[in-house]
């Protein structure tokens, strides 16, 4: 328990400077987390307590991106959504696997980082979009879908990706069976629902963290797919009343996402054996250029403009909380230093290439006047 209070108060230290000079958060908590764990001063360790608010924080972020999908919003901009979120997906998994692959990492870890590589940290994107006052730019709706399509893989990763005991097909009928009784027991009874949520007393703060632990729990038991079950039951509740169940679970979700950021830097070795410190930094500074390249592939089909693809590389260069998830889920100890490291290398160089876009754009793509007036000098 000292541990935990050690930590939460680092971290509060850490938000507080962070946010004042408007700097993302999440590689400053796996940061510290570092340094009071295993990689540093080792002076805070795992235990259960930890490791079960840790799992919480996971649940609710999964929780949470569940809410923020809207089936009726993705069907109505399908054509925009995968165009360019196939051109992010092919480009970003590519790279990522090819490149783990040529450090070294077996078949499926090197997977696991190509994953990494592709999601970008949707809260990180959104964020520097509002605190650089981009998001009236035309690009800033594509970053968005980005951000959708991004969402929707990582529902399928989480969904397929772990180790079963069942049959899959098994796995298939009973989640599907689980989730056709949940849509029912939503859909008639809408009404009660509502009505917990309009109170004013602990009810709808119970009612929201009660079934987040209960579908968590009742996965578990059944065999079925944990991760893809919250997410599922986010979504049906989304459909009923998404701010009121917004408002309910963020605090669950912002203390509990702390400790799992802080913990998973604690856990992890960040020299874990069989991954080098060139071996990080190469994998970090290749997934800057994956992104690159990327966004400049997306804002040339989407927005006729290099310079659009300027600023969606930008804005989509951090990696953050669920490629985290997925290291925390299924990656090595080799994994899990490359994609901690990664993290934090990205967020930060993403968080300073967003605020200075426009120079930067003007200094990797100079305006076709300047390049034509310097080929007629020479």
């Amino acid at each position: 328990m000292q541990g935990i209070v050690l930590a939460l108060l680092v971290c509060l230290l850490l938000a507080l400077i962070t946010k004042r000079y408007a700097l993302p958060t999440i590689p400053f908590y796996i940061i510290a987390g570092l340094i009071l764990g295993t990689s540093g001063l080792n002076l805070v360790g795992g235990d259960e307590i930890s490791a079960f608010l840790t799992h919480l924080g996971l649940l609710f972020l999964l929780f949470f991106l569940g809410l923020e999908i809207k089936p009726d919003r993705i069907w109505k901009n399908q054509s925009a959504i995968l165009s360019s979120g196939l051109i992010d997906l092919n480009i970003n998994v590519v790279i990522g696997f090819l490149a783990a692959f040529a450090l070294g990492f077996p078949l499926v870890d090197a997977l696991i980082v190509a994953a990494a590589f592709f999601i970008s940290s949707t809260a990180m994107a959104v964020t520097s979009l509002i605190e650089n006052r981009k998001l009236l730019m035309r690009e800033s709706e594509t970053i968005v879908w980005l951000m959708v399509f991004e969402d929707i893989v990582v529902i399928l990763i989480l969904a397929f990706l772990g180790p079963q005991m069942d049959h899959p097909l098994a796995i298939l009928v009973k989640t599907l069976a689980v989730l056709a009784v949940l849509y029912a027991v939503i859909r008639f009874g809408k009404d009660q629902i509502i009505w917990v949520l309009k109170r004013d007393d602990e009810l709808p703060v119970l009612l929201t963290f009660s079934v987040v632990l209960g579908i968590s729990a009742l996965s578990v038991y059944l065999g079925i797919p944990e991760s893809f079950m919250v997410i599922a039951f986010g979504t049906f509740l989304g459909t009923i009343d998404p701010v009121s169940f917004e408002v309910q679970s963020r605090p669950f979700k912002d203390v509990f996402l702390v400790i799992f950021f802080v913990f998973f830097g604690i856990t992890v070795n960040l020299f874990a054996e069989g991954i080098s410190i060139p071996a990080l930094l190469a994998i970090s500074l290749i997934a800057v250029i994956s992104k690159y390249a990327s966004g400049i592939a997306i804002g040339k089909l989407i927005h006729r403009n290099s310079h659009s693809g300027i600023e969606i590389w930008a804005n989509t260069i951090g990696r953050g909380e669920f490629s985290i998830a997925i290291a925390a889920l299924y990656g090595s100890a080799a994994v899990s230093s490359a994609i901690a490291f990664m993290v934090i290398v990205t967020s930060i160089i993403g968080a300073f290439v967003a605020k200075y876009s426009g120079k930067i754009g003007k200094i990797l793509i100079p305006p076709a006047s300047s390049v034509q007036k310097k080929q007629g000098e020479n």
